[in-house]
């Protein structure tokens, strides 16, 4: 077997079209996660491809490991879902590269536009999603509830001071890159609460110091280590315990709408390297009737709209 056929073994796309289509939810994750408060995880469920993102995930196993140790090249590429990772993870990294600018730039002048879009966007796909539920028993509906206030405490909290260390740094990757897959959770949100965003990104700038490489090295570490356990914790529990699973996150997307109201007053905010970054926020009634609340409102209807659509074309393409 060579590494062609190896590649094609594997899960994933097998046309032109359904690569381009898998690159597209790429740049859609990418995009969310661009978004302060925004998860990839929630454009994972929306686009059809949560439960393949979490096996493709998983599929960086004991018996992947071993296969590259013993240079084992070709059991090595079978193995993990590359076929699906690679043109996935090629969309949101081209999302992060391209539009970066672009999204900061309309978060900063059109803010309300930007947020009514993503509040259609999510409010329809609590709808999608809480459909697979199944059975709306009172212990899926309590799971629900507990997700939505778990999700709505957690975006409201304001960032703390934490330890530099390097064990602390590990955590704090472990938990952010776990919240990077959760539907209404962001991880880069979750770094920010735990008083490490700056501190990372910082090493970012010269990882060539000793010290910014020790701390990236944990951090990745720690990436590796929360997203290797939290992947297979979910995949079981989205086996064995399917409509509580999904009760739970359909309950973080909902909590998460507090982030995402369009009408805010930013209370605290820090400036990180030239970004202004908001510490704390009140939601506030909309303005009374104008030209931009009636665009929001047309936005947060196209959003919800979109939603549905995808759907729809998901659910024609399964059959």
């Amino acid at each position: 077997m060579n590494l062609i056929q190896a590649w094609n073994n594997g899960p994933g796309p097998s046309s032109i079209r359904e690569y381009l289509i898998l690159i597209l939810k790429g740049l859609c994750m990418g995009v969310a996660d661009i978004i302060p408060g925004v998860s990839g995880g929630t454009m994972a469920f929306i686009t059809g491809i949560y439960d393949e993102l979490i096996d493709s995930i998983r599929s960086f196993n004991g018996t992947f490991i071993k296969k590259l140790v013993t240079f084992d090249l070709m059991g090595a590429v079978a193995e993990p879902h590359l076929k699906f990772l690679i043109p996935l993870l090629f969309g949101i990294l081209l999302a992060m590269v391209s539009v970066a600018n672009i999204i900061h730039s309309l978060l900063v002048n059109h803010p309300v536009q930007v947020w009514s879009l993503f509040f259609g966007l999510i409010a329809s796909s609590i709808l999608v999603v809480g459909r697979k539920i199944g059975n709306f028993s009172a212990k899926n509906i309590f799971c629900g509830i507990l997700g939505a206030i778990f999700s709505f405490i957690l975006v409201g909290l304001i960032p703390v001071t934490t330890p530099d260390t390097l064990w602390f740094v590990f955590l704090c990757a472990s938990i952010s890159i776990c919240a990077m897959i959760l539907p209404g959770i962001s991880g880069a949100f979750i770094l920010l609460l735990l008083g490490k965003y700056e501190y990372v990104t910082g090493a970012l700038r010269n990882p060539a110091l000793p010290e910014n490489t020790a701390i990236l090295i944990a951090f990745v570490c720690g990436c590796a280590f929360g997203i290797s356990l939290f992947s297979r914790a979910l995949h079981y529990f989205l086996e064995k315990h399917h409509g509580v699973t999904i009760s739970i996150l359909t309950g973080f997307m909902a909590g998460a709408m507090r982030k995402v109201w369009p009408w805010k007053d930013v209370l605290e905010s820090v400036v990180i390297r030239g970004k202004t970054h908001v510490l704390s926020e009140a939601n506030v009634l909309p303005p009374a009737y104008n030209g931009d609340f009636a665009m929001a409102v047309g936005l947060m209807l196209t959003g919800f709209a979109i939603v549905l659509i995808l759907e729809w074309i998901s659910s024609a393409q399964r059959g």
